[in-house]
């Protein structure tokens, strides 16, 4: 079934689903001048981390960790990686979810998109911020976004402010590790298996409706974003720098403020999502979908190829958690 695709992305933790709400990995507007990347740590080629060794009764699902953002002209190439998937027989992509529509209802439904992103009654930023968070806007605005007009959501701006805050400091969330990756795969004739979960959605013209007509509380979203910019950018370099060496240790060290979080809720609360029940429970079926792939995997291949987001990975409570639960030998790489 189609999607639709002018709608941007949100991710609910490990899950990203078609919605209304803002890509974390969106760039900055158009409208504003690009600004001279500051330098970066991250430069030429490099390995990422090593690989996750999960293991039963001699079968072995290796699990590649990949991480965002990272610096935008960084050349990824893992000769390690090459090689477990030489060896392997199967490949498990990332978990992902897409929206099940009907094609009819979808292209009613396109219309009453026009100015969904926009604060409802004319209100903008100012008018729906509080007032000391939206005087810490105001110094990252002139910074970073000095042409908005302030009358998107706040979530909306949120995004565009990260997106425009990365660009300027060189990194990006839109690497291209993962399509090497699956480039890999493809030459070795790999099996794919993609664990991914349909979310039915039978009136999508009512459900834009209601989002753009209920209010949002995504202050909180928009005050997370605003800190982690504050504190965190230099420590995205060093993240970035961490991964790129596969210093996992590194990684774990660094507390950050984790604005997505703040901003998925925001979503997750509205009454265009919070009344329809397979959203609420996406996240859960999701994790279990993909466990039960894993599993089915690890059963009948002597090597089985995977990558995740290394928050998944890293996660006491994330999918190869969930795998060493279940009683499979988990290892970290050295």
């Amino acid at each position: 079934m189609p999607k639709l695709a002018i709608l941007p992305a949100l991710c609910l933790s490990s899950l990203c689903l078609f919605a209304a709400a803002p890509s974390w990995a969106q760039e900055a507007d158009a409208q504003d001048p690009p600004a001279a990347p500051e330098q970066i740590l991250v430069v030429g080629q490099k390995p990422g981390p090593g690989m996750w060794k999960v293991s039963k009764d001699g079968h072995v699902l290796w699990i590649f960790g990949t991480y965002s953002p990272l610096p935008i002209k960084m050349d990824w190439r893992s000769h390690e990686v090459e090689a477990v998937i030489g060896r392997s027989q199967e490949y498990l992509a990332p978990p992902s979810t897409k929206l099940d529509l009907p094609y009819f209802k979808t292209a009613l439904a396109l219309p009453s998109l026009i100015g969904i992103n926009n604060i409802p009654d004319d209100k903008t930023l100012r008018d729906v911020l509080p007032a000391d968070v939206y005087a810490r806007w105001l110094p990252l605005k002139e910074k970073y976004l000095p042409k908005n007009t302030e009358r998107e959501r706040p979530i909306m701006v949120a995004s565009r402010l990260f997106g425009a805050a990365l660009k300027q400091a060189g990194l990006t969330t839109s690497t291209d590790v993962r399509k090497q990756v699956e480039k890999i795969v493809d030459q070795n004739k790999l099996k794919v298996t993609r664990t991914v979960l349909e979310l039915p959605v039978d009136d999508p013209r009512r459900m834009v409706k209601d989002f753009k007509k209920s209010p949002l509380d995504d202050a909180a979203c928009f005050a997370a974003t605003l800190s982690r910019l504050e504190t965190d950018i230099d420590a995205m370099r060093v993240r970035a720098n961490a991964w790129s060496k596969g210093d996992i240790d590194g990684i774990r060290k660094l507390d950050f403020v984790d604005h997505q979080e703040s901003c998925s809720d925001v979503i997750r609360n509205s009454a265009a999502v919070r009344d329809n029940p397979a959203f609420q429970t996406a996240e859960a079926r999701l994790k279990a979908l993909w466990v039960a792939n894993a599993e089915a995997a690890l059963a009948k291949n002597a090597s089985t190829f995977a990558v995740l987001s290394i928050k998944d990975v890293l996660n006491p409570k994330g999918l190869v958690a969930a795998l060493a639960a279940k009683g499979y030998t988990v290892e970290q790489p050295e």
